[in-house]
């Protein structure tokens, strides 16, 4: 595969300047090479410093994405794809320069298939938009990351959230996409059908590919009746062992529950000063139950019960639409009441998967590793589906706590990969966790990866320096 057109720490390519006035003549003011345009869409919401691109676009349809690419192309420019910009292991950052594409500005539903439970979007529609759009219809849309991310870039990243343990994450919701290629070319993958045997998934090759292939411009996806009855419950723990193994336990016995989610007696604390909350600050879990009234309660009812087996007292119940939303509000708020604890200090968030009956196993022994680390160190999780985080608050110009966070992130991801689990389930791979790829999938794995990335993009200028290892 060829290098990418310029090294790395230079942004400066040959043909910049007459690709900048071609992208002019296309767009206009919709093409800028202004500093604080290109600062903004240097980064995402994590530690991983600041490279902006050389010039930013933002398209209003699939053909102006696809002529975009083609000067690109022609002139060997990287190109970046950009939706929100809430992406955590660099997904963003203009490794090499280039040109990012924003697509936040295509942001049209284009249709709703009620009778079928599906709908197709444009890339930059978020996900609060698209629920918000469907709020008359008694659908809704189920994954959600937190963030109020783009679909289009939660399809890049195959996204998760907090209700995969019920709805699943991305992989599972996209039926079919429109990417533009390397070249230009306008592909279509996969339809409304529910299921299909014809010829190679190509759907699934793009979702998770962080745009390195291609720019996802349009997202078909799974809708869900909204359910009848929902209520949240928080129960207290001892400790992190006691809360996880009712986690597993609730899965094992088939309950269905639509979110089971993690907070250490930290994030119970970050919450309460952050949201002006009062709940006891030890490990917790949060539940939430969909249903019929009737399935809501017999199920609560039921997790109630193994909570009391594994140590679990102060059940409190949130059951109307406002109290079930402020609760989730401040869990999805986790990232700046965190934050809020030591100001000036940056958030390294880490983001593993493992099976759910080494979950308990690979938390403890990497809370022991970090007790005495010089830092805040917190963990909360999707536990349903053995998804959690470990934050590291740290100084970035601080070089020790850089360094140890460094360690205890590679101890947790050696970690999970030897207990069978993944060194990320849900943030991406970017160029954070590209050095785990070969631990995780082998080199025969890795090498396929190459293969496949030469052959749709010969010139490597789609998002260089993403998922495959250096």
């Amino acid at each position: 595969m060829n290098a990418p057109a310029t090294p790395p720490g230079s942004s400066r390519h040959p043909a910049l300047d007459s690709l900048t006035a071609s992208l002019r003549d296309l767009l206009g003011p919709r093409c800028s090479t202004s500093d604080s345009e290109r600062e903004h869409h240097g980064h995402g919401e994590s530690y991983h410093p600041t490279k902006a691109p050389d010039v930013v676009c933002y398209p209003l349809t699939t053909e102006e994405v696809s002529q975009i690419v083609k000067l690109c192309h022609q002139a060997k420019v990287p190109v970046i794809p950009f939706g929100a910009g809430t992406s955590l292991e660099g997904h963003v950052v203009a490794l090499h320069g280039g040109v990012c594409i924003d697509l936040s500005r295509m942001n049209a539903v284009t249709a709703v298939n009620a009778e079928d439970l599906d709908c197709t979007v444009e890339a930059g529609v978020t996900r609060k938009q698209l629920n918000e759009h469907l709020r008359d219809t008694g659908l809704f849309f189920p994954v959600d990351p937190g963030a109020d991310a783009t679909l289009g870039g939660m399809a890049a990243t195959r996204a998760s959230g907090t209700n995969a343990v019920r709805y699943g994450t991305m992989k599972d919701n996209v039926l079919a996409l429109t990417v533009v290629l390397a070249d230009g070319t306008i592909l279509k993958t996969g339809g409304r059908a529910r299921k299909s045997s014809a010829g190679y998934d190509l759907t699934r090759l793009f979702v998770g590919s962080e745009g390195t292939l291609g720019v996802i411009t349009e997202v078909t996806l799974r809708l869900y009746g909204i359910p009848e009855a929902s209520s949240v419950a928080v129960c207290s723990f001892p400790d992190i062992a006691s809360a996880v193994n009712c986690a597993i336990e609730t899965i094992q016995c088939g309950i269905q529950v639509a979110r089971v989610e993690l907070l250490d007696e930290t994030c119970m604390r970050a919450i309460n000063r952050h949201n002006n909350l009062s709940y006891p600050e030890t490990v917790a879990l949060f539940l939430e139950f969909h249903g019929t009234e009737a399935a809501v309660v017999s199920q609560a009812e039921t997790v109630q019960m193994l909570a009391e087996g594994h140590g679990g007292e102060g059940w409190r119940f949130a059951t109307s639409a406002e109290e079930r939303n402020k609760l989730w509000q401040a869990r999805h708020n986790m990232h700046y009441a965190l934050l809020a604890l030591r100001p000036g200090a940056s958030s390294w968030g880490t983001d593993t998967c493992v099976p759910i009956s080494q979950l308990a196993t690979c938390i403890t022994e990497i809370k022991k590793h970090a007790k005495d680390a010089p830092f805040p160190v917190t963990a909360l999780g999707h536990v349903g589906d053995g998804n959690f985080h470990m934050g590291f608050l740290i100084r970035m110009d601080s070089p020790q706590e850089i360094r140890e966070a460094e360690r205890l992130n590679g101890l947790l991801v050696n970690r999970a990969i030897e207990l069978g689990g993944t060194c990320t389930g849900e943030h991406g791979v970017g160029y954070g966790k590209a050095k785990f790829l070969r631990k995780e999938h082998g080199d025969s794995a890795v090498e396929v990866m190459r293969t496949l990335k030469a052959s749709l993009d010969p010139n490597n200028i789609m998002n260089p320096g993403k998922v495959l290892p250096a």
